[in-house]
């Protein structure tokens, strides 16, 4: 395993610890240190590392900068909103306060260098920096001469720095149509089935063998490796279903070796965490809960859905309720019920009995997305980002695919649903129900 990260420059040590954090990704550690060189070296300019989520970037990435103690600044390209707050947060993590505070309140990409250069003439480097770019996809959206600008920072500043970019897509689609300096490739495949045995397997209960779950991650992912290969998202599964899985162990009803009687326990109850995969509609102690009423028959839950019964996150009720009064008021009420300073409105424009038919008889009606989005917007009150779960669940779309600049959706629950929905936000949804004027 450390024959893969020799590296002149490093002691043997730091490799052999770097080497134990790092499970089936030693040959893209040992090219990561080729191209780093000894410490003092100058590096290649730029390094553009793509895979998709959870194949190890970031992770090895850290590790070898933390472990080798090699001076480095981490920017999330998702928390950087603004040009400003990554330049800060560059300078700050290389010199210092100081320097971050000579930046003016609306830096340039010419600030940046030039503080950059005056901080490096003051404090030459006498080991590569190296700047971490995580979710670099985001950069496209930033100014048109910011990633040009980093793929040759080196160039610029005249320090030996080197800007590595992780991202999930390719670098074809991440090129820039103004052309750059093209930075060296780096592609982390996904894990095997084989190699994400051997990594959640280290995650063993300490009062259980080695052997024991070992047989139990093979089981896991038995089932769930077709349709799920994300390591962090198969680590939680591995650990909220091994209670479950030990449960005939620890009544004593078999031994460890019964691994046929164990699977046959364990099978439906993996079926059922399928549905979960991804959306964390409910919380892990939420989901062991539902799955110990479900077993008792409790009578409040006996005879609804699955779905009548889970717990959705605060703001994605929100969300779910704008999309039912969106399904089933018309649009021309939405000023009645929504903008707080109408004006007069005279309720005969409303309530016209003659002309009046139950939306709740005729079925929802289709709606666009900004018309929900302002319909949440002013039932929450406060500027937050609405789940994915709720769009690919709970809302149906009924325009045509190629419908790309104005989808429309309807809303897939129920009358019964929403109003339970509603009572544990405190939200009185029948005043906002055309309806039921």
């Amino acid at each position: 395993m450390t024959s893969l990260l020799q590296q002149p420059g490093y002691e043997e040590e730091r490799l052999q610890r770097v080497a134990k954090q790092l499970p089936c990704r030693e040959v893209q550690a040992g090219l990561l240190l080729s191209l780093m060189g000894k410490p003092q070296q100058y590096s290649y300019p730029s390094v553009f590392i793509y895979g998709h989520q959870a194949s190890g970037k970031s992770h090895v990435i850290h590790v070898l900068l933390k472990e080798l103690e090699l001076p480095h600044a981490t920017v999330s390209c998702v928390e950087c909103v603004s040009v400003a707050l990554l330049f800060e947060q560059v300078l700050l993590s290389f010199f210092g306060c100081d320097a971050a505070s000579l930046l003016p309140r609306s830096p340039s990409l010419s600030d940046f260098v030039r503080i950059y250069r005056q901080q490096c003439s003051q404090s030459p480097a006498k080991q590569t920096r190296y700047i971490v770019m995580e979710k670099a996809e985001l950069l496209r959206d930033a100014d048109a001469n910011l990633l040009p600008a980093l793929l040759r920072l080196q160039e610029l500043v005249e320090d030996n720095v080197t800007v590595i970019l992780l991202s999930e897509i390719v670098w074809d689609k991440f090129r820039p149509n103004t052309g750059c300096f093209e930075p060296l490739l780096l592609h982390f495949p996904d894990y095997s089935k084989g190699e994400l045995q051997q990594i959640l397997s280290q995650d063993r209960h300490p009062s259980y063998s080695a052997e024991f779950y070992a047989s139990y991650i093979n089981i896991l992912l038995g089932v769930f490796y077709s349709v799920c290969r994300d390591l962090r998202e198969l680590r939680h599964l591995a650990a909220l279903n091994f209670s479950k899985f030990c449960e005939p162990l620890a009544e004593g009803k078999v031994k460890e070796t019964d691994t046929h009687k164990l699977w046959r326990n364990i099978e439906p109850h993996l079926k059922k965490a399928m549905q979960t995969v991804y959306l964390r509609e409910v919380s892990s102690l939420q989901w062991e809960q539902m799955q110990q009423m479900e077993e008792k028959e409790c009578g409040a839950l006996r005879g609804l859905s699955a779905h009548t019964h889970v717990e959705l996150p605060y703001y994605s009720k929100f969300l779910l309720i704008a999309a039912y009064l969106a399904s089933y008021n018309p649009a021309r009420t939405d000023k009645r019920f929504f903008l707080k300073h109408h004006g007069k409105i005279r309720k005969t424009n409303f309530l016209k009995k003659n002309e009046k038919t139950s939306n709740h008889l005729l079925g929802p009606k289709p709606f666009p997305l900004d018309r929900l989005l302002a319909i949440f917007y002013s039932v929450v009150d406060s500027r937050v980002a609405p789940t994915a779960s709720i769009f690919s669940q709970l809302l149906t779309k009924v325009s045509h695919d190629d419908q790309l600049d104005a989808p429309k959706y309807k809303c897939a629950v129920s009358m019964d649903f929403i109003c339970a929905i509603s009572r544990t936000v405190s939200f009185d949804i029948v005043k906002y129900l055309y309806d039921f004027l």
